[in-house]
């Protein structure tokens, strides 16, 4: 059974930083493109950051610079990295291991809120 657990959100004052990191089981997590997508109040699921098994990263562009993807192929974990946050960061994370179109899954997602 594959999971996929998102951990470290919560309430953080703008400019703040907060690290999520997703625990994944049941896959060979090596070999899988870990993504982290967020979802904010009335708006579609994007993609955030993704890192290859080979390690390359991808942002989208109102993140680059401030937020890091980074794996733990030992640990089977993927982490983000967040900096110097915005309320426009506001939004549910999720955690995605895709290895192809039949193996892709998904966390349960963790709140991230950005306010004063």
């Amino acid at each position: 059974q594959v999971q996929l657990v998102e951990a470290g959100g919560g309430l953080v004052q703008p400019g703040g930083s907060l690290s999520l990191s997703c625990a994944a089981s049941g896959i060979i997590f090596g070999a899988y493109v870990m993504s982290w997508y967020r979802q904010a109040p009335g708006k579609e699921r994007e993609l955030v950051a993704s890192i290859t098994a080979g390690a390359n990263t991808n942002y989208q562009d109102s993140v680059k610079g401030r937020f890091s993807i980074s794996r733990d192929n030992d640990k089977n974990t993927v982490y983000l990295e967040m900096n110097k946050l915005k309320s426009e960061d506001t939004g549910v994370y999720y955690c995605n291991a895709r290895f192809a179109p039949s193996e892709n899954y998904w966390g349960q997602g963790t709140q991230v809120t950005v306010s004063s």
